[in-house]
C-alpha cells in the first residue's frame, strides 16, 4: 500500500503512526486536548507516588520459602506481559511512530537495535530485582524509590 509515491509503508506500526499525526495535525485542539490529559495523568501518577512515599512499606517474602513452580511463574510472566497495556503503547505507538521516521534501508537495524535494548533491558531488570530484593525488604527504600518516581512524574508532566 502506498501513502505517498516516495514512500511505502510495509508495517501496520507505521499506517497508525501516519493515521494519528494526520488526525492531531489535522486537529490541533485534539492534540492539546491529548496533550493536557496526559499532564493531568501524570500528575496524579505523581501525586499519587508521593502519597505512598509518606507511608512505609516494605517487601514481603514468601514466609514459607517456596517459590513458584516453573508453569506458574511463566503463566504468570506471560499475563503480566500480554495483559500490560503499556506493552502495546509503548511497541505500536511508541515504537511504531519513531520507527515510521526511519528510512527504508534502515528499519530492519531499528528494529534489530529496539529489539536488543528489549532484552537488555529486562534482563537486567530480572536480575536486578534480584539483587534489589533485600534493599526494597526495608520500608525506606520504598518511600525514596516513590519520592524520586513522585518528583519524575511532576517534572515530566511540566
Amino acid at each position: 500500500m502506498y501513502v505517498r509515491k516516495q514512500h511505502q509503508w510495509t508495517d501496520r506500526e507505521e499506517v497508525f503512526a501516519l493515521i494519528e499525526a494526520h488526525a492531531l495535525g489535522e486537529r490541533p485542539a485534539m492534540a492539546r486536548a491529548l496533550a493536557l490529559a496526559g499532564a493531568a495523568f501524570l500528575a496524579v501518577y505523581g501525586w499519587r507516588a508521593l502519597r505512598r512515599a509518606r507511608h512505609a512499606g516494605g517487601l514481603q517474602a514468601v514466609a514459607s520459602g517456596v517459590g513458584l513452580g516453573r508453569g506458574a511463574a511463566l503463566a504468570q510472566a506471560a499475563a503480566f506481559t500480554l495483559l500490560n497495556p503499556h506493552v502495546y503503547l509503548d511497541t505500536v505507538l511508541l515504537m511504531g511512530s519513531i520507527g515510521a521516521q526511519q528510512p527504508q534501508a534502515l528499519r530492519g537495524w531499528f528494529v534489530a537495535g529496539a529489539s536488543c535494548a528489549s532484552l537488555l533491558w529486562f534482563g537486567l531488570l530480572g536480575f536486578g530485582a534480584r539483587w534489589l530484593a533485600p534493599w526494597f525488604a526495608r520500608p525506606r527504600a520504598w518511600q525514596v524509590l516513590d519520592a524520586l518516581i513522585g518528583a519524575t512524574m511532576f517534572v515530566s508532566g511540566m
